[in-house]
């Protein structure tokens, strides 16, 4: 199951122009993975597709809006040893390199 999906995951990266060595295939998993991760904690991975971001729209979210955003837990983080800490610094040094938030929404689901 998981090989299947971090094969899927890499056939989407490899349609993407932003993606085009082993290093971002790297980084672009990570930062999906983990946003996962917190996604499935908080609604256990229900995605309502009627309503669920895709194109530009989620593109832009992704990096206007949710990247931002997480980069800030940095600053109001009570110390370094701190998890929002850690999640500012992690998302103040990746960037999202997908240029099509349709090959992002195929590698999201």
């Amino acid at each position: 199951m998981f090989e299947q999906a971090f094969k899927n995951l890499d056939d989407t990266l490899r349609r993407e122009a932003g993606c085009t060595t082993e290093l971002d295939y790297t980084e672009q998993s990570s930062w999906l993975l983990f946003l996962k991760y917190l996604d499935d904690l908080e609604e256990d991975g229900k995605i309502d597709h009627n309503v669920a971001l895709t194109g530009d729209d989620l593109r832009d979210f992704v990096n206007d809006r949710l990247f931002p955003y997480l980069q800030k837990f940095k600053q109001s983080a009570e110390s370094a040893d701190t998890i929002e800490y850690k999640i500012g610094e992690i998302f103040g040094e990746i960037k999202n390199k997908f240029q099509s938030g349709y090959n992002l929404r195929d590698a999201l689901d």
